[in-house]
């Protein structure tokens, strides 16, 4: 596995190796050393799934805010996506800005969002399945969204506004000048 930097710092890439023969391949997509190596302490508690039939399924901007917040290890176990994590940290130099990255099963990378980020997607392909753990439980009391498509993130999302697909809360989500100082 190898750990990879991305434009926001606090936004990893996990990269998996894959050992390949003729049946397949095989991989480790997850291990405490290696990622505590990079300087990431992480106590993963449950993990995720989603599977998102139509292409053009957007899904977040999602986070929960204190005391609960989640890092999330996203990976894609079928189809593509592109992956967005958006920092919400006041006191960042990257405030605002955001990271996306195109996730697949073919490729197997996999993005590691800290506290502090919102996260969300847009599935490429249709009947997309996507897995992620987090190091919190889910607190409905905590959750919380911001708008998928805010002009001021910039986030070029490959889908148009009426071309996505969002759940009512999705739609009905804050713009960032909205939020109240949530992360520092």
């Amino acid at each position: 596995m190898e750990v990879r930097s991305t434009a926001i710092p606090a936004v990893k890439r996990i990269v998996p190796k894959r050992f390949g023969d003729d049946r397949g391949w095989f991989s480790e997509t997850y291990r405490v050393d290696v990622l505590a190596e990079a300087g990431l302490d992480i106590a993963f508690v449950q993990d995720n799934q989603s599977f998102s039939v139509p292409k053009g399924t957007v899904r977040g901007l999602h986070f929960q805010i204190p005391p609960a917040p989640q890092a999330k290890l996203v990976r894609v176990l079928q189809g593509a996506i592109l992956d967005v994590a958006v920092d919400l940290r006041r006191s960042s130099p990257t405030y605002g800005r955001h990271v996306a990255v195109r996730l697949d099963a073919e490729g197997g990378e996999q993005l590691l969002i800290p506290h502090g980020f919102a996260h969300g997607f847009c599935t490429l392909t249709p009947d997309t399945m996507v897995a992620y753990k987090v190091d919190a439980y889910y607190s409905p009391a905590h959750d919380r969204a911001l708008l998928w498509n805010d002009t001021a993130l910039g986030i070029a999302w490959p889908v148009s506004d009426e071309e996505a697909i969002l759940s009512a809360k999705d739609k009905a989500a804050p713009h960032l000048a909205e939020l109240p100082h949530l992360f520092d």
